[in-house]
This record gives structure tokens, C-alpha cells and sequence, in this order.
């Protein structure tokens, strides 16, 4: 059985070699990404069991993703290769703050060949937390269709139903986006979201809002995230707000809301109370935007216990 289990477009990802507008630099680096795929890594890297559902192009980037996912610990089994579509794209441009923008090269995603009757029922069936995000059905084709039967699979089998609205503006409208997630928020068992796309999706930016609405809608685990505010939580009939774990530096913002999710899931697979899994996953977000990369700062569990002081720093 695996921990956690998720669908998605993994994309080949070119970091400038230098900070500015994109139309200045000259040279980029080859790195891979993709929310969900970032998601399977930090959760694999922590020491959950995972697996990846997703298509590829059968080129060479898609064959370097999927031997790149394999190198994490992730199980591919259900990641195919298929001919005709050429593996996305995805070309950052970083900022000396830190802040990033991205853009897209994803018109003919590999991803919009899945088909909901080709999902495997037993692969999903033998997961204990299901993670979505609201990327997959922006793509277009039927990857809304293809998400809302993984929902149905899950439920039938008691697969908890984890999810990330994240809001691509650059490929869809903010009424679109709406319109798709509102339907998707009444299956969810763990919400992780940060506020401002919850002020798209529902019309409430503020935490004691945006808990009491989704408690409405009846999604159990409600989690929040507020970037340098830290993070407030709803589970269990408590309410926590987390302060925010300062990082040293901040170089790459990319990824951090990955390794927060990723954190918070450990948390709550392994029993923790909210607090301790908001703490370490807000410690994770931390330690994320001090590296440059998608999914080059997503921490190991000993890796976070230094962080947290648990035990003493290892040289490696």
C-alpha cells in the first residue's frame, strides 16, 4: 500500500542563470517540475511511500522525468510514455528578491491522452491519501473528467481525498477556475490552500472565514496557507494558527507550498496533533525558499530534525 498517491503533468523546467527579466537572460539551466510530482517527492524524501500517475511525451525529457522520479522512490508504474506529444515546458524567470514567474510551454500536454475509464482502480484503491491539485483539470481535455473519477475510486475504497486548489491564472480565468473547484471542494477530506485563492474560489481571504465556509461545504481538515504569516489549521474541532518558521534567505519561492503540503501529510498519516504538523510543515517552507529549483530544497526528515533543533546537525 502506498501513503500517498497523486495525478499530474510533471514538466522539464529552465532556470535562468541569472536574475532579471527573462528577455535578458541568456542561459538557463535544466531542472524538472510539476506541483504534484513535487508533492511525491517531498512526501517520498520525508519517508512516505509514493506513486505517480501521469503521461509523458516519449522523448527524451519525458523519459528523463520519469528516470529522475524513479530515482526518489517514486513508483512510475503508472506513468506512460506516449507518442506524439512532445513532454511540457516550463521557463522561469527569477527576480533578486526571490520572486519567480513562469512560463508555460504546456499547449499539448501529454496528460490530455488519460482517459477516466483508463485509471486503475486497484492502484488507487491500495493508496491511504489520494492528492489532487486544481492544475491537472486547467489543462483542459479530459483531465477534469479523468480527476473527478479518481475522486469516485477513492471514496469507494476510503482513500482520503487531499487537495490543492492552486490557481494558475495563466491558464484559466479566475470565474473558470471557480466554477471547477467549487464542485471538486465538497470531496475533499484535507484542504491545503492559501488564502488568497480561497478569496477566488469561495470570496473569503480571512482564515475564521474561509474555516467556517469549507466547514459549510464538509471538508473535515482545513489548512491554510498565509506564506510569511504562517499557517492556521481546522481539524478535529480545534483551530491552531502556526506562526511562520523565518527563512535564512529567500532565493526560490517555487515549491514551497509543495513541501508545506508534503510536510502537513506526514503529520497527519503518522497522528500528530495539528499543531506539530503545521509547525513542521510551515519549517519545511522554510527551508524550501533558501534553494534555488522546483524541488531541490525539499528536505529530508533528518534534514528537518536539524532544523527543528531534534537532533544534532550530521555532517555529510
Amino acid at each position: 500500500m502506498k501513503d500517498v498517491i497523486t495525478i499530474g503533468e510533471a514538466m522539464i523546467v529552465f532556470n535562468p542563470d541569472a536574475t532579471g527579466p527573462m528577455k535578458f537572460v541568456n542561459g538557463f539551466k535544466k531542472h524538472i517540475g510539476g506541483a504534484e510530482l513535487n508533492l511525491a517527492i517531498g512526501c517520498s524524501r520525508l519517508g512516505l511511500t509514493t506513486g505517480y500517475i501521469s503521461r509523458l511525451g516519449n522523448d527524451e525529457f519525458g523519459k528523463a522525468i520519469r528516470t529522475f522520479a524513479r530515482g526518489e522512490g517514486i513508483d512510475t508504474s503508472e506513468v506512460k510514455l506516449v507518442d506524439g506529444y512532445s513532454t511540457s515546458l516550463n521557463f522561469k524567470e527569477m527576480m533578486e528578491d526571490g520572486s519567480v514567474k513562469t512560463f508555460y510551454y504546456r499547449d499539448k500536454s501529454p496528460t490530455l491522452t488519460m482517459k477516466p475509464e483508463e485509471l486503475n482502480e486497484s492502484y488507487i484503491k491500495n493508496a491511504r491519501v489520494l492528492h489532487l491539485t486544481g492544475i491537472f483539470p486547467a489543462i483542459g481535455g479530459d483531465n477534469l473528467e479523468v480527476m473527478m473519477e479518481s475522486i469516485l475510486l477513492a471514496k469507494k475504497h476510503g482513500v482520503k481525498i487531499s487537495f490543492d486548489p492552486n490557481i494558475r491564472l495563466k491558464m484559466w480565468t479566475k470565474a473558470e477556475a471557480r466554477k471547477v473547484l467549487l464542485d471538486i471542494l465538497p470531496h475533499v477530506d484535507i484542504l491545503l490552500a492559501g488564502d488568497e485563492e480561497m478569496d477566488i474560489i469561495i470570496g473569503e481571504s480571512e482564515p475564521e472565514a474561509i474555516i467556517a465556509k469549507t466547514r459549510e461545504i464538509g471538508i473535515p481538515t482545513v489548512i491554510i496557507k498565509r506564506g510569511e504569516l504562517g499557517s492556521v489549521g481546522y481539524h478535529q474541532g480545534r483551530t491552531i494558527q502556526a506562526d511562520p518558521v523565518k527563512a535564512p534567505k529567500v532565493v526560490d519561492t517555487v515549491g514551497a507550498g509543495d513541501g508545506f503540503n508534503a510536510g502537513f501529510l506526514y503529520g497527519y498519516l503518522n497522528d500528530w496533533d495539528l499543531e506539530r504538523s503545521l509547525h513542521f510543515a510551515n519549517t519545511i517552507g522554510s527551508m524550501v525558499v533558501g534553494i534555488a529549483g522546483d524541488n531541490e530544497g525539499l528536505p529530508y526528515y533528518e534534514d528537518v530534525q536539524e532544523r527543528l533543533g531534534e537532533v544534532e546537525r550530521v555532517e555529510r
